[in-house]
């Protein structure tokens, strides 16, 4: 197999000037160059970077781990509210968070004919026919995508809230 080629391409080159010269700047090129070396160890990912910022900003790492039995109703609705405010200004600054469709819940809407069952969650009595519904949930996009870049040590990749020591 590998001879037949060889006779090949040599009576292709001597017969194809403008073969022959392709070929030679295609053999005169340097080689590829080596991929980078993986990173050693765990890599900070942006779903840590996420968590990272949410925890960082509305301690919502801290209130979800938080054992809420001995706390009253009014406590946990106080602490929600901060914790409700910092995260949302955390993902609106982030990623630009709005809603998928504009019109309100409940409302009565033409699905269009090229519906992405990415951005469609059909529900009820759903047949190939099914073009038009109630809205259940407007549903939620993205508008950007801005997550601040790490850099850190390899081995705080995985750290979403650094310990904190208080120093005497």
């Amino acid at each position: 197999m590998r001879l037949g080629l060889a006779f090949s391409m040599f009576f292709k080159i001597l017969g194809n000037g403008s073969f022959a010269r392709e070929l030679s700047a295609w053999l005169g090129k340097p080689a590829l160059p080596a991929p980078p070396p993986a990173p050693a160890g765990p890599r900070r990912t942006d779903a840590v970077e996420l968590l990272a910022a949410l925890q960082r900003e509305g301690r919502l790492i801290d209130f979800l781990q938080e054992n809420l039995e001995g706390y009253g109703d009014a406590q946990i609705g106080a602490a929600v509210r901060d914790i409700h405010r910092d995260c949302r200004k955390t993902l609106d600054r982030m990623f630009g968070i709005s809603a998928l469709r504009a019109e309100a819940e409940g409302s009565t809407i033409d699905l269009p004919d090229d519906a992405d069952p990415g951005a469609w969650k059909l529900t009820g009595n759903v047949g190939a026919a099914a073009r038009r519904g109630k809205l259940c949930h407007p549903g939620w996009k993205i508008t950007r995508h801005e997550l601040p870049a790490w850099t850190g040590q390899p081995g705080s990749a995985w750290v979403v809230a650094p310990a904190e020591v208080e120093i005497n």
